[in-house]
């Protein structure tokens, strides 16, 4: 029974990604960036654990929310977890935003299975740690100017990097 430890859950947001989201932050993150909104999320026993299926069975399942947003900390510690939690979600037809403090080379380089299985189930990957002295105001889904929002399929099939555009 594979489990999972959030922080929190926010039923319905629009500043995690486009359209109507559910939003989860997963507990447990040693990126320690400065100026991080979610310090509270760092401690890896912080938070609230959950089987993955209980935590689906708890998700709105709303049609009026459009995705679901994977967040922290940072979801690539609990890839494992995170892949099946998003891999059922897209199977409701929701699509999956990540945002994680790794940058898209050190997820692909370091060839760990779970992290990779996860990549693949998140349509959109925002990358990189945040860093308070590239912050801009009016960014949008990102914190700072070194991260970057990824189209995760596309950017495999054409092996580099393409960029998520705001529609």
């Amino acid at each position: 029974m594979c489990k999972v430890r959030l922080s929190g859950i926010v039923p319905e947001s629009v500043c995690d990604g486009p359209g109507l989201r559910t939003v989860l932050f997963f507990q447990g993150c040693c990126h320690h960036c400065i100026g991080c909104h979610n310090p509270q999320t760092w401690p890896f026993d912080g938070g609230e654990e959950f089987t993955v299926s209980d935590l689906l069975r708890t998700l709105p399942d709303s049609p009026l929310i459009t995705g679901i947003t994977f967040s922290g900390g940072d979801p690539f510690y609990q890839a494992e977890a995170a892949a099946l939690i998003a891999k059922e979600l897209h199977n409701r037809g929701k699509n999956i935003w990540a945002y994680t403090g790794f940058k898209w080379e050190e997820l692909l380089m370091e060839s760990n299975p779970s992290r990779i299985k996860f990549l693949l189930e998140c349509d959109v990957l925002v990358d990189g740690p945040f860093n308070n002295k590239e912050v801009k105001i009016g960014l949008i889904f990102r914190g700072s100017l070194n991260q970057r929002i990824i189209l995760v399929k596309e950017s495999f099939f054409k092996k580099r990097i393409i960029l998520w555009e705001p529609q």
